[in-house]
C-alpha cells in the first residue's frame, strides 16, 4: 500500500511464532522450495524452514502487494506488504506459489441460473471456458465498489465480475437481483 500516495520503503516484516503481537522488521528472510516441493519460510527468528501458504490480504482491490505468509496451523508468520522488496528469488518462488494457488475466473456471460430459491445452480462462461457450480446463499454475491462483483460458490471457489456494465443485459439483471 501507499502512504499518500507514494510507494512505501516498508521491509517485510516477518513475525515470531511466539512473539504474534509484536513484529519484527527484517532486511533479510528467504523464501525457497523444500524437497517437496512446499514454498518454505527461513528468516532469524524462524531459523529452521517453515512451510509457508501465501495468501493475498487484497486479492481484489490490491493482489499485488500485502501478502500475508501463513505456517500450517494458519498463524501469519510474516507479511509482505510489496513483494518487490523481496531478493529476486525469493520474489519469483512467490509469484509461482500465488499464482499456482489463486484461481479466480472472469465471469464473462451468465447462461443459466436454476431457479431464485438457495441453493441454486448457475451455468456461465468465464474466460476459462463453460463452467457450472452451485451458490449456497445470495449472500455469496458481493459488490466490491461500484462495478466489481465477486461470488463465493458453495466450495469457495470465486468468481470474479471486473464490471459489471460490461456483461450482456440478461447477466446483469441476474446480477442487480443477487446485490
Amino acid at each position: 500500500m501507499s502512504n499518500n500516495g507514494n510507494k512505501s520503503s516498508r521491509e517485510p516484516r516477518v513475525f515470531s511464532p511466539t512473539e504474534h503481537a509484536e513484529a519484527i522488521a527484517l532486511s533479510e528472510f528467504a523464501l525457497a522450495r523444500d524437497e517437496w516441493g512446499q514454498l518454505v519460510l527461513t528468516s532469524a527468528v524462524n531459523s529452521s524452514p517453515t512451510a509457508v501458504a501465501p495468501t493475498p490480504l487484497f486479492p481484489i482491490s490490491d493482489p499485488e502487494h500485502w501478502i500475508s505468509l501463513r505456517g500450517p496451523d494458519g498463524v501469519e508468520l510474516a507479511c509482505v506488504e510489496d513483494p518487490t522488496t523481496l531478493a529476486a528469488e525469493s520474489r519469483q518462488l512467490l509469484q509461482e506459489e500465488l499464482a499456482r494457488r489463486e484461481f479466480v475466473p472472469i465471469i464473462e456471460r451468465i447462461v443459466r441460473v436454476s431457479g431464485q430459491m438457495e441453493p441454486s445452480e448457475w451455468t456461465v462462461e468465464t474466460d476459462r471456458g463453460l463452467t457450472s457450480f452451485v451458490l449456497e446463499s445470495e449472500d455469496d454475491v458481493r459488490r466490491i465498489g461500484d462495478d466489481q462483483i465477486v461470488i463465493v460458490d458453495a466450495h469457495g471457489t470465486r468468481y470474479h465480475i471486473p464490471d459489471v456494465s460490461k456483461v450482456d443485459t440478461k447477466s446483469r439483471r441476474i446480477i442487480e437481483w443477487y446485490v
